[in-house]
């Protein structure tokens, strides 16, 4: 199929590696759409959350951050005000990635009623119009943050749940089904044992699945490009920067568990395959 008839969805959920795309029929079509039409109808203020610690490293991930910039920097050309949330582990990363003036906000890692009350102060706050998440952990049934491997990651990842539940506009991305979002999918995501043994359960208004994170980031500035005939998306070489910056703060390849420029295990000229197909389909200045 050439490319500008592809969906976004088929191209961002393309080289799936661990069955997340067997998923696609539970969820509406042209999600990504669905998703850009919630934030085009929800100008203001936008929470963007984002940071995976991988516990055999002992360091945050290279999915994740670089794609919340890119939607940031996106959001923030057509008026938004950014604000992006992370904890210790992630916030020096971030804060290299969306430059000197981004407000990067480090949320304590504490107990789920102290997480609760700053949630509510920062909502209270910052009054965000949506709220989005990129290849963040969600708790389990049982308020707990599992990794693929079933591992508990709690000690190392802040309660960022609690900026979503109860919220009328929200955005979740998420590749493996641990992840802010995935919730919609539970029962569904229980029935897939490539994915995860013991799925999130926080749900978001609107869900974006795709092969990596990251590129289900691009799919939704790639359909908000659409809405608005205006293309937002960064160029390959762009992208491969953040990744790059991201590593040398300290992110790994999920796959590795090495500074190296990689995401997920794909490298460099794979996620440039991404959006160069994704730009092929915008084909729009």
């Amino acid at each position: 199929m050439p490319v500008q008839n592809q969906p976004i969805e088929e191209i961002i959920l393309s080289n799936d590696r661990r069955g997340i795309s067997l998923l696609k029929n539970f969820l509406k079509s042209r999600y990504c759409e669905r998703a850009a039409l919630r934030v085009l109808n929800s100008p203001g203020r936008v929470i963007i959350t984002t940071g995976f610690f991988i516990l055999s490293a002992k360091a945050p991930e290279t999915d994740g951050p670089p794609g919340a910039v890119v939607i940031g920097k996106a959001m923030e050309s057509i008026g938004f005000k950014v604000t992006y949330v992370t904890d210790q582990y992630c916030s020096n990363i971030l804060k290299s990635l969306a430059g000197s003036e981004a407000e990067v906000i480090n949320f304590p890692i504490e107990n789920h009623d102290s997480s609760r009350k700053r949630a509510e102060d920062l909502i209270n706050r910052i009054k965000p119009t949506i709220t989005v998440s990129v290849e963040r952990c969600g708790f389990d049934k049982n308020g707990r943050y599992l990794n693929m491997h079933n591992k508990d990651i709690s000690d190392y990842t802040a309660k960022l749940d609690y900026l979503f539940i109860g919220q009328e506009n929200t955005v979740g991305i998420g590749d493996g089904g641990n992840e802010i979002g995935m919730g919609n999918l539970e029962s569904h995501l229980l029935n897939y044992p490539s994915l995860i043994k013991s799925p999130s359960t926080t749900t978001t208004t609107e869900l974006i699945i795709s092969s990596v994170s990251n590129w289900g980031a691009y799919g939704l500035v790639a359909a908000m490009s659409q809405i608005i005939n205006k293309n937002l998306l960064l160029p390959a070489e762009g992208e491969q920067a953040l990744v790059r910056m991201a590593c040398e703060m300290g992110a790994v390849d999920s796959m590795s568990l090495k500074p190296e420029p990689k995401v997920d295990g794909f490298n460099a000229e794979d996620s440039a395959s991404i959006l160069e197909s994704l730009h092929e389909l915008l084909n729009i200045s």
